[in-house]
């Protein structure tokens, strides 16, 4: 028996790495039996039946699961977005940054692009690195054209497993290309028609780069917040979390409460207000999704 960790899964076979070597492994029969399906990210026990090849037997407790991509034990993402082309938007990371919380999944947030910041651009965009540093994110300022910011992400790389994420045409296969320049990873230029990029990648990955594994997929094509219960929300704002034991009212959900500290806050300019208006959005959304036992 040995153990290692799924690195690919294409066509019913799955790619483990063990000790630095591939093999070519099948699934057991049982999982088709118990509905299991082995996932990139897992760490597998697996017996060797070749040089190369082998069956697995078990899979080892998950950390995590993510459906879309369809990974586990994922340890941080890597969350992507543009300064321009397409234009930043902190409501679209504010929903990243709860769907990975609530994975229990470390965000580091890359703005790239940062090479064709106008003047006016590069001030929007310098407040918001600002905020989200003062909230307690990691935030690193890319651009694969001067490599800005290249090193620094691929210190936070080593050991770990780690997504990438962001809408199309952020350049996050640029990106990947940079970190690690032998993948050649295809990109296309974004069709301003779609305003979108045309990368796609037809099956989850996990990539050696800076010492660790990083999944080469479009990444979270799911970002429903389905699976998150309303009285949960706060809990994936950091800002909201450290303030929630100074509310008048023991599960505060910040929207309409006497003595919430939360809006106290806000009103202070303590919180940004698009912080709280994004949540407040998400709230709003979860209040009129269909209960569970309906769905």
């Amino acid at each position: 028996m040995a153990e290692g960790k799924i690195i690919k899964a294409l066509s019913g076979f799955y790619y483990v790495l063990s000790e630095g070597k591939v093999f070519q492994c099948r699934g057991r029969g049982v999982f088709r039996k118990q509905k299991i399906t082995p996932l990139v990210g897992d760490y597998v026990v697996f017996q060797a039946t070749g040089e190369s090849e082998g069956y697995i037997l078990e899979i080892c407790e998950r950390k995590n699961t993510l459906i879309r991509p369809p990974i586990a034990n994922v340890e941080q993402a890597i969350l992507v977005f543009s300064a321009v082309e397409p234009d930043f938007s902190p409501k679209l990371l504010d929903r990243f940054l709860v769907l990975v919380e609530s994975k229990q999944i470390a965000p580091i947030i890359v703005v790239n692009k940062i090479d064709l910041m106008d003047s006016q651009t590069k001030q929007s965009i310098e407040q918001y690195v600002r905020d989200y540093q003062r909230i307690g994110y990691d935030v690193i300022e890319t651009s694969t054209v001067t490599k800005e910011g290249i090193e620094r992400l691929l210190s936070y790389l080593e050991g770990r497993i780690s997504v990438v994420a962001g809408q199309s045409g952020v350049g996050k296969s640029s990106l990947l290309n940079a970190l690690r320049p032998d993948l050649q990873l295809k990109t296309n230029d974004i069709s301003t028609h779609l305003g979108r990029g045309k990368h796609t990648t037809r099956h989850v990955e996990l990539l050696e780069i800076g010492g660790g594994l990083i999944a080469d997929t479009p990444g979270f094509s799911a970002l429903e917040l389905d699976d998150i219960e309303i009285e949960e929300l706060p809990l994936y704002f950091p800002e909201f979390r450290e303030r929630s034991d100074k509310c008048k009212f023991r599960g505060c959900l910040h929207v309409a409460e006497p003595k919430c500290a939360v809006r106290e806050a806000v009103e202070a300019g303590e919180i940004p207000s698009y912080r709280y208006e994004n949540y407040l959005s998400f709230v709003e959304e979860m209040k009129e999704r269909k209960p569970r036992y309906e769905r």
